[in-house]
């Protein structure tokens, strides 16, 4: 598989403490790739560095080859809340990287809109955020993401606010557009069970300052199917989670 990304050796403090000591993590084409660890422990200050927005204080974050540390631009980046507008249509909400990228209003419409229905979307192009459902909000967050233009994308939590029953239909939909459009992904979560239903590789994050104390290659071929939370192998996968990040 061909390395996308590739962040060595980052270190981060803020004022006299530590957040962050000499981690190192890649993502290859096409994969899915979670940092699993306890709230507080530094995963959205790894993903802060990662897509540029703070300078480590060492190390290095590198695209296809490219020395990416402290740019922005180069990686989408989705929060856990959707941050759709409330006062704009879901067309508008979803076009909105276009629109900052010089394209015009109609035409970032026009290319918004053509997707609508990959994303199973169809029929909200004129509804508002607050009419929409959760699951379909999260959705068009995803459009608007995909629309940055990027290769690699961080996603923070992105199923954290839906309930379980949602959260499953989503995780299902996310594997198969993420296939269809050929995104590759960092995946911030809590949830053991879902890093080991979407992953291909998980890092453990823990301690204080954190590293990544242990990686698990997840074998199991996608997609998988619905048995396999009730398999012997997601068992096993679990139970070593647990006892790592004791």
């Amino acid at each position: 598989m061909r390395e996308l990304l590739k962040a060595e050796h980052i270190a981060k403090s803020y004022s006299d403490k530590k957040v962050l000591q000499d981690i190192s993590v890649s993502l290859n084409e096409g994969e899915i790739v979670s940092l699993l660890g306890v709230s507080g422990v530094g995963k959205t200050t790894l993903f802060n560095v990662l897509s540029g927005l703070i300078m480590p204080d060492s190390g290095a974050v590198m695209l296809e080859g490219e020395d990416i540390t402290g740019k922005t631009g180069y990686l989408s980046y989705m929060l856990q809340k959707d941050l759709l507008l409330p006062h704009k249509k879901v067309i508008d909400n979803v076009a909105l990287p276009l629109l900052l990228s010089g394209v015009r209003k109609k035409e970032a419409r026009e290319r918004a809109s053509s997707l609508f229905e990959q994303f199973g979307l169809n029929g909200t192009e004129h509804k508002y955020p607050a009419q929409l459902s959760g699951g379909m909000r999260q959705r068009a967050a995803f459009l608007r993401t995909y629309l940055c233009g990027k290769k690699v994308v961080l996603l923070d939590e992105p199923f954290g606010a839906l309930d379980t029953i949602t959260r499953s239909s989503m995780h299902e939909w996310y594997l198969k557009i993420m296939e269809e459009i050929r995104l590759s992904t960092i995946l911030i979560t809590h949830d053991i069970d879902e890093a080991i239903l979407l992953s291909d590789r998980i890092y453990i994050m823990k301690g204080s300052p954190a590293l990544i104390s242990d990686e698990i290659v997840i074998t199991e071929s996608k997609p998988r199917s619905p048995d396999f939370v009730l398999s012997e192998d997601f068992l096993r996968y679990k139970k070593q989670i647990k006892e790592l990040l004791i």
